[in-house]
């Protein structure tokens, strides 16, 4: 390929797929961090920066409250750097602990009482949740939220429904203790099953019966050329969808349920991966993100701010990951703080840090090579 050729290439494969990117990440950051910001300042809390991305800045400005307001070059995240803190990891600096008065104590970050500060730490995932609700809620409510009844209307033949005993006419209530509402929502959970037995509760003719279903495990190609193996029970819906339009407090109860679905749903994919019965392939790295970015914003303004919400409830989800770095990491060092009646020590903190870094990095590393893996693979076909 000729030098301008390359050239024009990687131009164009950067419009289309890392500035939506770029985008898209920077309002779920900005989301999220904010969400720290926001609950910080509310406990009295100074905040000495708020940087969208990471490393040298590009662009800034410093408000009144002598927070400095920051886009950095590196666009693969954010933080929110507290009064108190040693980095933007939210680490303690007990040197400068050392030095403060009792004015700066007032509004250091580590002098705030434990409960001030799970709820700071708390905030910025709990801001991606709601973020993902107020999206849905809005979308629900103008554009309309797709809807089929939980209705069996044809089987497949040889299928794992009509091995299971399923009929036309029966109505899916529930799927493994799960409230299903829409046949949408069926769609969803027997699709991240990994081939494991599902207890289905339906009614028919006026009865309630308990079926169990294993579904079937095909490979099929999504949207953008990946092979993934989903779960298939092999039914049809008895109507058409329609899309409908829900009155304000009902789209933001949808919503919520839409955002509990999607957590609990990953979760279980999560677990599935933990102990084996699941692969990786539907791991997705900022490569992926950003291919996915690139065809929502091709598709128009409400496929992109529907993968927009969706993402920032798995923006949330992986933040309260247990893992030290992560918010859920800090969580879990003040439930040990509170359980002790001190706090852990800077040795551990220190050592859980670095274990948290090390850790985040791998996973990035791994993801990243999963993307290319990816794509090398369906190249050829493309």
């Amino acid at each position: 390929m000729a030098p301008l050729n390359l050239l024009t290439t990687i131009l164009d494969k950067a419009y289309h797929y890392g500035l939506p990117f770029v985008v898209v990440l920077s309002v779920l950051v900005f989301v999220h961090e904010f969400g720290h910001y926001w609950v910080a300042r509310r406990c009295c809390v100074r905040i000495d920066a708020f940087s969208i991305g990471f490393g040298p800045e590009i662009a800034g400005w410093t408000d009144r409250a002598g927070t400095r307001w920051r886009i950095a070059l590196v666009p693969m995240g954010g933080f929110v750097k507290m009064f108190g803190d040693a980095d933007a990891s939210s680490r303690p600096d007990s040197e400068a602990a050392a030095r403060m008065d009792e004015d700066d104590r007032k509004v250091s970050f580590m002098h705030k009482k434990l409960w001030q500060k799970a709820l700071v730490v708390g905030a910025g995932p709990a801001a991606n949740f709601l973020f993902a609700i107020l999206v849905m809620s809005a979308l629900f409510a103008t554009v309309g939220q797709p809807f089929t009844p939980p209705v069996v209307g044809k089987i497949q033949p040889d299928s794992a429904a009509e091995r299971a005993g399923l009929e036309p006419g029966d109505v899916i209530h529930s799927v493994d203790g799960a409230e299903v509402r829409r046949f949408e929502e069926l769609q969803q959970i027997v699709s991240l099953n990994s081939g494991q037995p599902m207890t289905l509760q339906i009614e028919r003719r006026g009865q309630t019966v308990s079926i169990v279903a294993t579904p079937s495990i095909v490979n099929e190609k999504d949207r953008f050329g990946n092979v993934e193996r989903i779960g298939r029970l092999g039914v049809y819906p008895s109507s058409d969808l329609v899309i409908r339009h829900e009155d304000p407090a009902t789209a933001v109860w949808q919503a919520t349920r839409e955002t509990w679905s999607i957590t609990s749903n990953t979760l279980g994919v999560v677990w599935q991966m933990v102990i084996g019965v699941r692969g990786t392939e539907d791991l997705s790295g900022p490569i992926g993100i950003g291919q996915m970015s690139g065809e929502f914003w091709r598709e128009g303004f409400v496929p992109l701010v529907h993968f927009v919400a969706l993402l920032s409830i798995s923006l949330g989800l992986i933040n309260l990951f247990p893992i030290p770095v992560l918010d859920g990491g800090h969580l879990l060092f003040y439930a040990i703080e509170g359980v002790r009646g001190r706090p852990v020590s800077e040795r551990a903190l220190a050592f859980g840090f670095r274990v948290g870094f090390a850790l985040i990095l791998s996973f990035f590393v791994f993801v990243m090579w999963h993307d290319l893996a990816r794509l090398m693979h369906v190249a050829p076909g493309t």
